[in-house]
């Protein structure tokens, strides 16, 4: 019998996890992890769902960054490539859904925003044995929890990669410098593009305007920073804000809290 507690991805190859094996049409896993913890890239069969019940995870997929601190999960398809980074002490609770399960569920990697009945929900879920009978108590759990899933809203703690050369160029840049404020004329300048079509392909391939991934940027590094414990005032002008005040206003209008509330808001006394 497995319970899926007590795993940390370092005794099995991720790529043939055994959740993929199990009887049972959703199973959950559960660990905590001083951190920091890096997971490199692989893939299940069943779609997943990454949790953190304390901490924050970062989630890479082939075509996006995701960040999610408490009372968010990133929802992976199945067969999803993908690697997760924990920046401090994570209390992770993971979930895998058999595909024929994960109708009504999106069809592309997804941030949820978890609401206090599917946390608990999650973490009862998580520490069930993977051998419960398909007409008990833990079946009814799981069907419950998986119509939470399915009516969870979605949140926009997304980062798109780039495929285009030249916007990719940028990109990096960017990701080693974030505070690197260069309007857009003298980004197009340097890789050898007018500004109007360098502005053009950042549209056509992140579905963003340069201004708006900046801006994403800047956003999800501030919270993995946040989440590892940096003070507010470093992390705002460290990323190229005149003032903690402007950090704090873009931070709550995109995400409705100021940051010095942000993760007392999210994490759920223990």
């Amino acid at each position: 019998m497995h319970d899926g507690s007590d795993r940390d991805g370092s005794d099995y190859d991720l790529a043939d996890h055994p959740a993929d094996l199990a009887t049972a049409p959703i199973v959950g896993e559960h660990w905590d992890d001083p951190g920091p913890r890096s997971l490199a890239w692989h893939s299940h069969r069943r779609g997943q769902l990454v949790y953190a019940l304390r901490g924050c995870a970062s989630v890479r997929t082939r075509d996006a960054l995701f960040v999610v601190p408490p009372h968010r999960a990133v929802w992976l398809p199945p067969e999803t490539p993908h690697a997760v980074d924990y920046p401090r002490e994570v209390a992770f609770r993971g979930l895998f859904v058999a595909p024929d399960h994960c109708h009504g569920l999106p069809g592309q990697t997804t941030v949820m925003q978890i609401d206090p009945l599917t946390r608990e929900l999650i973490d009862a879920a998580a520490r069930l044995p993977w051998d419960y009978a398909p007409d008990g108590r833990e079946h009814r759990l799981m069907t419950v929890l998986l119509d939470q899933l399915v009516a969870l809203p979605a949140t926009p703690l997304r980062l798109p990669e780039g495929e285009d050369a030249q916007v990719r160029k940028v990109m990096h840049a960017l990701r080693a410098n974030p505070a690197d404020n260069r309007p857009l004329d003298r980004w197009a300048e340097a890789v050898h593009l007018s500004e109007r079509t360098l502005a053009r392909r950042f549209l056509l391939d992140t579905g963003m305007s340069f201004g708006a991934w900046r801006q994403q940027l800047r956003l999800v590094v501030a919270l993995e920073r946040l989440a590892a414990g940096e003070a507010i005032t470093t992390v705002a002008l460290d990323l190229g804000y005149r003032t903690p005040s402007s950090f704090t206003t873009m931070f709550k209008r995109a995400l409705g809290v100021p940051p010095s509330a942000y993760f007392e808001h999210l994490v759920p006394p223990r």
